[in-house]
C-alpha cells in the first residue's frame, strides 16, 4: 500500500469534511429545524386523514388500483410506523370512513387542509435553501394539484411493483434461501430513499445537483431506519406512555414519531444544502484570482 498517497488523500479530504460538517451544524442551528419539525408535525397530524382520504378516493377511480388499498395500508403502517401500527391503522380507517360520508363542502375543506401540508413543506424546504417559494399562483396550484392527483397513482404503481417483486422473491427463495427475504426487507428503505431524493430535487426553487440530493437521501434513509428501530425498541421495553396515558397512548406516540421523522427529513435537506454550499465555497477557492488591470 502506498502510504504517501493515502496521506495525501487524507490531507486533501480532511479539511473538506471538516468544512462540510461545520457548515451543516451551523445551518441546522440557524434554521432551528426542531421548531420547523414541530410545526410540520402539527400540520401533518391535521392533514393526515384528509390526505389519506384524497389518496384512496383518487386510487379508487382507477380499476387497476382497486386491490391496492389493503396492500398499501399494510405496507405503510408496518414499515413506517414503528409501534402501535394496528391501533393507528384502525383509527385511521375509522376516520377516513367517517370523512368519506361528508358533503361536498366538507370534502373541499379537507382538500384545502391536505394542500396546506404540501404548502408548508414547500415553504420550509425553500427557507432552508434560502430561496423564495413564491411562484405565480397558477404555477403553484398546478404543482400542488399534480402532487395530489399524480401522487396516489405513483404510490399505487409502486405497491403493484412491490407485490410483483415479492412474487419473484418468493420464487427465488426456492433456489437461494434467504435472498428473497433479504431483498424484501430493502424495499421500504429504497422507497423512502426515492421519496427523499425526489423531495430534495424538486421542491427547492433552485437547481440541486443529483449527487447532492442522493447523498442527503441516503443520510436521511439510514437515519430513518436506525431511528425507527431504536424508537420501536424504546417504546416496547419502556412502556411509560402506556402507563401514563393508557388507551390514549397511541396519540403522543404517533405525534412523537411524526415529529422525529420530520427532524430526519430536515436533517437530510440541510445536509444536501450543505453539500451545495461546500461545493460552491471550494469552487470559489479554486478559481484563480483576477488581477485588476491598471
Amino acid at each position: 500500500m502506498n502510504w504517501d498517497r493515502v496521506k495525501a488523500i487524507y490531507h486533501k479530504l480532511a479539511p473538506q469534511v471538516v468544512d462540510l460538517f461545520t457548515i451543516f451544524i451551523k445551518r441546522c442551528r440557524e434554521d432551528n429545524i426542531t421548531i420547523s419539525a414541530g410545526h410540520l408535525a402539527y400540520v401533518t397530524l391535521l392533514s393526515l386523514v384528509p390526505f389519506i382520504m384524497v389518496t384512496f378516493t383518487i386510487m379508487s377511480a382507477f380499476p387497476a388500483f382497486a386491490s391496492v388499498r389493503g396492500k398499501l395500508e399494510y405496507f405503510i403502517f408496518n414499515n413506517f410506523v414503528p409501534t402501535a401500527s394496528d391501533t393507528v391503522h384502525e383509527y385511521m380507517s375509522d376516520f377516513v370512513g367517517n370523512a368519506s360520508e361528508m358533503g361536498a363542502i366538507g370534502i373541499l375543506s379537507l382538500l384545502v387542509v391536505a394542500l396546506m401540508l404540501i404548502s408548508n413543506v414547500d415553504k420550509t424546504l425553500n427557507r432552508i435553501w434560502r430561496t423564495q417559494s413564491d411562484r405565480p399562483i397558477v404555477y403553484t396550484f398546478a404543482i400542488y394539484w399534480m402532487v395530489i392527483t399524480l401522487g396516489p397513482m405513483l404510490i399505487g404503481s409502486s405497491v403493484i411493483i412491490s407485490s410483483y417483486l415479492a412474487g419473484l422473491a418468493a420464487f427465488a427463495e426456492e433456489y437461494t434461501p434467504g435472498l428473497g427475504t433479504f431483498l424484501l426487507t430493502l424495499v421500504p428503505s429504497f422507497a423512502a430513499m426515492l421519496a427523499f431524493f425526489i423531495l430534495y430535487m424538486i421542491v427547492p426553487n433552485r437547481r440541486v445537483f443529483a449527487r447532492h440530493a442522493i447523498s442527503g437521501a441516503v443520510l436521511a434513509t439510514v437515519a430513518f431506519e436506525l431511528t425507527k428501530s431504536g424508537f420501536a425498541l424504546y417504546i416496547t421495553n419502556f412502556p411509560s406512555y402506556e402507563l401514563i396515558y393508557g388507551a390514549l397512548a397511541v396519540v403522543p406516540i404517533l405525534f412523537l414519531w411524526v415529529y422525529i421523522s420530520w427532524i430526519l427529513v430536515l436533517l437530510g435537506a440541510e445536509f444536501t444544502c450543505s453539500l451545495g454550499q461546500a461545493f460552491e465555497n471550494r469552487k470559489a477557492e479554486d478559481e484563480p484570482r483576477q488581477i485588476p488591470e491598471e
